[in-house]
């Protein structure tokens, strides 16, 4: 027959080694939820960036595209006046 101390003993051995097993399982949860959330700042992070970089890209395009418009108006005024000058040359110079 056990005594009260076995008793005791062979009690507080079988919670230990319960608690380690809820440690162990406890610990693996812990690390999924550490690398799920990892993924989450992972992905917000990309998202940020991919949202500058679209804001820059379309900074860069407004400019390009205001370029292009003073370029045409540019090309236009200089059509013109090449027009006009030719309009304004004497038609017998160099008889």
């Amino acid at each position: 027959m056990a005594t009260r101390t076995d008793r005791f003993m062979s009690a507080a051995v079988r919670a230990a080694r319960r608690a380690k097993q809820w440690a162990l399982v406890a610990a693996r949860e812990a690390d999924r939820l550490l690398q799920e959330a990892r993924k989450r700042v992972e992905s917000e992070a990309k998202r940020r960036r991919l949202k500058q970089t679209l804001l820059r890209t379309g900074r860069v395009l407004r400019a390009a595209g205001r370029a292009a418009l003073v370029a045409a108006v540019a090309a236009g005024i200089a059509a013109v006046r090449a027009d006009r000058q030719r309009q304004n040359l004497p038609s017998g110079r160099g008889r």
